[in-house]
Order: structure tokens, then sequence, then C-alpha cells
């Protein structure tokens, strides 16, 4: 946790709470507030569930879950209950409780197992992850870090074969725990092998799958993924939430071509994708300018 004055956090907050302000501003303020962490940011946080926007509060509860504080936990489980907020924002609370929370709270587990079925497929996919989650890191409470740092919904695969990560990860009869551990495997050796596996896995398995495939990628942000992601991008057909994460990804690669393709749908018919795609050429502005390459510098030496 960074050391910052309270009044400090709060201003942040207010950038963050102020709907009058641009979106990649209060993006920022959010990822400024997740790096500080603490129980006032965590606060501020929370204030903005209020929020029209579906990606704005699903990134809300994505923060909230990489900060892993406790103190997060019942805003994330007054989210998930709360059936009227939009299904991508519940989905991303649901991971987020998986992330921080520990199968010795009888209450996130009674959650989670009431919400394990919904009628929301994403949301009852992401419930069950989270507690085989839970179960996993009950007796692994060691095996948590990943090389980039971030907490992901299940962990890696032991297995370094790229050939047998493929196939479980493309597998619809494998359970969506192995194909995830496949997915996070084949991130993890991050070769040109496994990142054309993981572009295959775009069109394979339901929404909750693909969109955490394209997430992967973005973490990977790597160019030979510009066409998969950008094919699913264009495909309408794509649930809202794989598209959207594949304009974030697009954002996090940055170049020229991906500039194109995220200017293209600033005016789509679902807001979630419109967003991501304004937030996506914020980011390859800034990946793509001075202060970005000297502190891209400075981490290589």
């Amino acid at each position: 946790m960074i050391s910052v004055s309270e009044e400090k956090i709060k201003a942040i907050g207010g950038v963050l709470n102020d709907q009058t302000r641009p979106l990649k501003e209060r993006f920022r303020a959010l990822f400024t507030l997740k790096n500080i962490g603490g129980k006032t940011s965590i606060d501020c946080i929370n204030e903005c569930f209020s929020d029209p926007s579906a990606l704005l509060k699903h990134e809300l509860a994505y923060c909230l879950g990489q900060m892993q504080d406790a103190h997060a936990l019942p805003i994330l489980v007054s989210v998930l209950d709360n059936e009227l907020q939009e299904d991508i924002v519940r989905h991303e609370a649901a991971e987020a409780i998986g992330a921080i929370g520990t199968l010795e709270d009888a209450k996130l587990k009674e959650l989670l197992l009431k919400y394990k079925d919904d009628p929301v497929v994403e949301v009852a996919e992401t419930c069950q992850l989270a507690l085989q989650r839970m179960e996993w890191f009950e007796s692994h409470p060691k095996e948590r870090v990943s090389p980039f740092n971030s907490v992901d919904p299940t962990p890696p695969s032991t297995t370094t074969d790229v050939a047998q990560l493929r196939q479980v990860l493309l597998d619809d009869n494998e359970t969506l725990f192995n194909r995830y551990r496949a997915m996070f495997a084949l991130r993890n050796i991050n070769n040109e092998e496994s990142i054309l596996a993981l572009c295959e896995g775009l069109n394979s398995g339901g929404s909750l799958f693909r969109h955490e495939v394209a997430f992967v990628l973005g973490q990977l942000a790597e160019p030979r993924s510009v066409p998969a992601l950008t094919e699913a991008l264009e495909d309408l057909s794509q649930h809202e939430m794989v598209r959207h994460e594949c304009a974030e990804a697009l954002g996090a690669v940055a170049s020229e071509d991906c500039l194109g393709v995220l200017r293209k749908y600033l005016s789509d018919d679902k807001r979630v994708v419109r967003e991501s795609c304004e937030i996506a050429l914020d980011m390859c502005e800034y990946e793509n300018s001075p202060e970005f390459q000297y502190a891209d510098t400075l981490l290589k030496v």
C-alpha cells in the first residue's frame, strides 16, 4: 500500500465519482486508488457502484479483487446480490469475491452457492469458478504468485506441453476450471505456439471463457494476436463482454492497426463496447507516449 494522505485519496475519489469528467480520467483515478490501496480508497470505489456505466462498475469490481483487501468483501457481496446490477458487473464481483475470500467464511460460500446456478450463465459460471478457486487455495496456500502481477480466477496448470495445454483449452467437454488452468499456463509460457493456441480460444467455449481468453491476450500485448482479437471485436454475434475485452486487449497492443480498428467501433451499438474502445484508445495514446517509453526504459535497466 502506498502512503498518501486521506485528503489526497478523497480528491482522487472525487475524480472517479464525477460523472462530468471524461471516462478515461475516471479510469485513471480508479487505477490510482487501486495502487494506493487501503480502506479510504476502497470506500471511494464503493461510492461509484451507482454509476450508469457498466464498464466502469465492472472495472471497480475487478480492482477491488486485485487489491486483495477483505474490507472490500461486503461491497462485492452487495453487488453480486443485487440483480439490478448489469450481468458483467455481477460476474466481476463474483470473481473478485473468489480472489479475496476463503471457504472459512460461511456467508461467502453460501452466497456463491446461491448464484452458482444463476439464470445468467456468465454469473453462474463465475460463481462456480470462485468456489473452486477457494477450494484449491485452501490446500495450496503458497501458489498465488502470477508472473503478470495479477490475481487470476484459477491457478495455472503445471503442464508445460503446449500441445497438451491447447487440447485442454479447446475441449468443450473439459471442465471450465481446467480450461482456465490451461489458459493461464499458455499465457505464462508466452511463445508463438502458446499465443496462437490462445487465439483459437476466441472461437471456443462460452462467453465467459472467450472473454477471459481476450483478457489474457491483453496481458500479453502480443502483435501476433491482433488479427484474432480484431475478428472477434468485429463479430457482432460475439457477446458484448467478449467484444469489450477484445477492444481493451487491442489497446494494450497499441499498434497502428489497433488504433484504426478501435476508432471504427467508437459508435458501436453496445455501450460497453464503445466505452471500451474509448479507454483502449487512451491506452494506445499512453503506450506510444514519451512518458511510457521513458518508464519502459527504466524497467529494462
